[in-house]
């Protein structure tokens, strides 16, 4: 009996020495066993799991987030150029969901403070495309006539148009389209402060020119309240006060774009024959670079990409695009909403690609008489004097002394 005792305690005893020493070791300083390690293993793969599945939750969330955001810059250009530093609300909330509402709405209906977007031309095109059905406004809408201005760099007149549209704040929208790389610098004062469009290199006679025009109408149609729109060149100035060219523009029946069917070879002679079915050789037109269209007739031009592949591919130099575009497509779709006419005065009497250039020893009272006294033209279907509103082309040295006219003759100042 004894020794069965002993043996049974020596195989208790020697079962310590079965197990590694290191195990041994951490069992006996209060450590895990081997049943306990996968249970500890088990927690910390559970927890990590949970942590990786929230990040890429908060992932997804922020993608989709930026998508929406993304969709929502060609709706709200100016509420996302305002909100740019936070794309994520979750990760960095800023504003309020009632704060995001007011600017989304203000995006909407107030006209852009800053011109500047990231959209292509594509998106700005179809952004201005878009026709309101209902024509209630939900705001005390005034109409505004757009002064697109359409230069290389400079405008040498500026402190003419400076004084021209002095105290009419709220009837007019200034818009610049210049080089790429040229920056306007003006005072914060000035009515030309920050109201340069995203521009790119418009080559004259050829289809970027159009695609400059496009840009400029696409923009001022963002503004809601812009009824008119006007396209002047940093040679053009105003030969009438603010007052009579507003009331003159907004009042019209007619849109003011000369369109014509010239049987020479400056007109017919440029047509191609590849520009059929779309355009035929009888309603091939021409027509000044130089309008003046409402609204409708401003979306209709953005809106076009019927007759726009045909113009680009088949209207290239010693066809100028410019003058055939919007005067061909403009008579075949509004023929009758045209006054088939300019109101912008330019002398062609001296010959040559390019008309006369005006400088400071031109610029007389008898000279300016001489623009505005033209012969009658039809306005509202009923005979007027009145048929220009601005001249072109002038010289920069011609400022001094037409800012010495402006009160006297001009009628501002």
């Amino acid at each position: 009996m004894s020794t069965k005792m002993q043996i049974r305690s020596s195989n208790v005893e020697d079962s310590s020495t079965l197990l590694p020493k290191d195990s041994a070791q951490s069992r006996s300083q209060g450590g895990y066993t081997k049943r306990e390690w996968p249970q500890k293993l088990l927690r910390f793969l559970f927890f990590f799991m949970l942590l990786a599945s929230g990040i890429i939750m908060g992932v997804v969330i922020c993608s989709h987030l930026d998508r929406y955001l993304d969709t929502r810059s060609l709706l709200y250009p100016n509420f996302i150029s305002a909100n740019s530093n936070s794309s994520c609300s979750i990760c960095n909330p800023k504003k309020t969901e009632d704060e995001d509402a007011s600017m989304m709405k203000k995006a909407w209906l107030r006209p852009p403070s800053y011109l500047m977007h990231n959209m292509t031309d594509k998106e700005l095109l179809w952004r201005a495309s878009m026709v309101p059905i209902r024509k209630e406004y939900p705001f005390k809408r005034v109409p505004k006539v757009a002064f697109m201005f359409l230069t290389k760099g400079p405008l040498p007149f500026m402190p003419l148009w400076e004084k021209f549209f002095h105290g009419h704040e709220g009837l007019y929208s200034i818009y610049v389209h210049s080089l790429p790389n040229y920056k306007l610098q003006v005072s914060p004062k000035s009515v030309f402060y920050r109201r340069q469009i995203p521009s790119q290199l418009a080559e004259w006679g050829r289809m970027s020119m159009c695609d400059a025009e496009r840009r400029l109408l696409a923009n001022a149609l963002l503004d809601f309240s812009n009824s008119r729109f006007v396209l002047l060149s940093e040679s053009c100035i105003p030969i009438f006060n603010f007052n009579t060219v507003y009331d003159y523009l907004i009042e019209s029946q007619h849109s003011f774009v000369s369109s014509f069917d010239d049987k020479g070879p400056y007109g017919r002679g440029r047509y191609n024959p590849k520009m059929e079915p779309e355009v035929t050789l009888s309603q091939w037109r021409k027509g000044s670079q130089w309008f003046e269209v409402d609204r409708n007739l401003a979306i209709s031009i953005v809106a076009d990409n019927f007759f726009y592949p045909k113009f680009k591919n088949y209207c290239t130099p010693a066809c100028y695009v410019d003058e055939h575009y919007f005067p061909t497509m403009l008579s075949i779709r509004f023929g009758s909403f045209l006054a088939n006419r300019s109101v912008t005065w330019v002398d062609w009497s001296r010959g040559g690609p390019h008309p006369g250039m005006f400088g400071k020893a031109d610029i007389t009272v008898e000279f300016i008489g001489k623009i505005r006294n033209t012969q009658p033209c039809t306005y509202n279907n009923q005979t007027c004097s009145v048929c220009l509103l601005f001249a072109r082309k002038f010289a920069p040295n011609a400022l001094e002394p037409l800012l010495h006219l402006a009160s006297e003759v001009l009628g501002f100042g």
